[in-house]
């Protein structure tokens, strides 16, 4: 059994039953740890031989879309916001199978987890903006914010989940960051420390659904991969795709540079996950090529 299914049954109580089928129903929670900013993958399966024909998850306080997976079973991608408060948690299925609803709840609880605090400095401008700035950074927050509500209803990726980069992260997720002495939001994703002009790849398939120049983020490329994932790669030294594009697993995006609020060049890889600020290496660790 792979290490991620190993700590989530640890962490997570016995499941309840609640309905007069809910034997036929088996559901596997996955994840690298239950904690704020953690992806969790919900498997669920049909005992014996009969099918499951719909399934309806709601997950940590959230409705969490259910797609099938192959083998009879289906999953669900959910997501453990960076700003989740430890405590009871419980991650509800219901399943319809051979025509019989049944349903398993499964109590659980979310760990506390303590981020470091990293002190950077940046021009000026980036941590005060002057006031002709604000209206643009206003449209840039709002363009994102309903680009995170609208993903695609349909399942986009396919496959394993691949690195963007080769390099390593160098930069937790969570991170308090200080810019310039003055404390500002939480990194919300993962740092590669990879060389000017590296060709970065999309980690799977999906729609692009922004290619543009945003002030703190700069050349910015974000990807529906479907299901409410979608994958936000920041201060490209430019963009090979546009907006409405379908790309592959693979396929090269743009390239590493440092637009935007930067120290140096590097790639800034966000991953959200129906609204959560998740970290994109646990969904790596979860369903990446080289995961389990």
């Amino acid at each position: 059994m792979p290490l991620a299914v190993v700590l989530a049954l640890a962490a997570v109580a016995a499941p309840r039953a609640v309905s007069a089928d809910a034997d036929a129903l088996t559901v596997t929670l996955a994840d690298r740890a239950l904690q704020p900013g953690e992806l969790v993958v919900v498997t669920i399966a049909a005992t014996g031989a009969r099918a499951i024909d719909r399934v309806t998850v709601r997950a940590f306080g959230h409705d969490v879309p259910a797609f099938e997976a192959g083998g009879g079973t289906w999953q669900a991608i959910a997501g453990l916001d960076l700003d989740a408060v430890p405590g009871p948690c419980t991650v509800d299925v219901t399943a319809t199978i051979d025509g019989q609803a049944a349903q398993v709840m499964r109590d659980c609880r979310v760990l506390a987890k303590t981020f470091p605090t990293r002190r950077l400095r940046v021009a000026p401008d980036y941590v005060n903006p002057p006031p002709d700035i604000l209206a643009r950074i206003q449209r840039d927050a709002a363009l994102l914010e309903r680009t995170w509500a609208a993903s695609s209803p349909t399942r986009l990726w396919d496959g394993p989940f691949v690195r963007p980069v080769p390099q390593r992260a160098n930069s937790a997720f969570g991170t308090r960051s200080i810019f310039n002495g003055e404390p500002r939001s939480p990194h919300s994703g993962a740092d590669f420390l990879s060389p000017a002009g590296t060709p970065v790849h999309a980690p799977n398939a999906g729609r692009v659904v922004v290619a543009e120049d945003l002030y703190f983020t700069g050349n910015t490329v974000v990807i529906d991969h479907g299901l409410g994932l979608l994958s936000l790669f920041a201060h490209l030294s430019r963009m090979d795709v546009a907006p409405g594009e379908t790309v592959a697993t693979g396929q090269v995006l743009g390239a590493v540079g440092s637009t935007g609020r930067v120290t140096g060049p590097h790639l800034h890889w966000t991953l959200r996950a129906n609204g959560a600020r998740v970290d994109p290496l646990s969904l790596l660790a979860l369903l990446g090529r080289d995961a389990g």
